[in-house]
């Protein structure tokens, strides 16, 4: 295994601990608003607090990217050819409910292409990890994208457009031409979840708007290791800029693409 890699889940698995000491004691947590329809809880600060402790621990010069510092930066000795992508909570607002579906994100950049990515399930103790070039697991197994050929059949994910209602129109169009052509459409509530289960057969394709690096970084990774294909709305690779995210395996990924290019605005192609 990478040592890079191995540092990650050690990481993931150290935030995770972090998540289950709190499920029982959700009603004490203290939480406050980023935003609208956006919310940390004391409990995203300290397991992300112990991913970087871990991280730095291992690699006191590397680079942090973290949803909840907002940190982007290196030490003084630092190597800026290495950046860590972190989300501590993917699906807080599930976590705050008690609603089982959220997870720990972890990639590392290495001069500026994902190189290390693992997804952690805490509830589940799922772990999905990838390598550049050395392909994608979950928990130690071999795993490739699904087999789907067409929409007709196939089983999406999503992600509703809640931070950013101005384009709630264009995705509500999206989603009825997808809705129309396959069997069905999961809005699960933790992108890197989501994208995992791409990576894994569980969902056949999946898109989303307007996500940050750390949602989706170690998904993508995971999705393209995994035999699959991961883009921006109009096919090109500036998904980690725009948020604007399409994944899947080769034939579904286009047939995303195809359904919803007729819905995209200027702003969002």
């Amino acid at each position: 295994m990478h040592p890079h890699l191995n540092i990650a889940i050690k990481a993931a698995r150290a935030a995770g601990k972090v998540i289950i000491r709190h499920m029982d004691r959700l009603d004490s947590l203290t939480v406050t608003s980023k935003g609208r329809n956006d919310y940390v809880s004391e409990v995203d600060r300290q397991a992300e607090t112990e991913i970087i402790r871990v991280i730095h621990r291992a690699f006191p010069g590397h680079g942090i990217l973290a949803e909840e510092s907002a940190h982007e930066g290196q030490a003084p000795s630092a190597r800026p050819d290495h950046t860590w992508i972190i989300d501590p909570l993917d699906g807080t607002t599930n976590f705050l409910h008690g609603f089982p579906q959220f997870a720990v994100s972890i990639a590392l950049v290495h001069k500026g292409a994902l190189d290390q990515a693992v997804v952690y399930d805490p509830i589940a103790n799922e772990l999905f990890t990838a390598s550049r070039g050395s392909g994608a697991f979950f928990n130690d197994k071999r795993m490739r994208v699904s087999k789907a050929k067409q929409l007709e059949g196939s089983l999406l994910g999503t992600g509703f457009p809640f931070k950013e209602p101005h384009h709630v129109d264009s995705y509500l169009q999206m989603f009825k031409s997808l809705m129309l052509q396959t069997a069905g459409i999961r809005r699960a509530g933790s992108a890197a979840l989501d994208l995992a289960y791409v990576a894994c057969g569980r969902l056949d394709g999946f898109w989303e708007i307007g996500l940050k690096p750390w949602d989706l970084s170690a998904g993508a990774l995971l999705i393209e290791e995994a035999g699959g294909v991961v883009t921006d709305f109009r096919g090109g690779a500036d998904y980690m800029k725009s948020g604007n995210v399409v994944g899947g395996n080769h034939r579904i990924h286009q047939a995303i693409l195809q359904a919803i290019t007729p819905c995209l605005t200027p702003e969002l192609g």
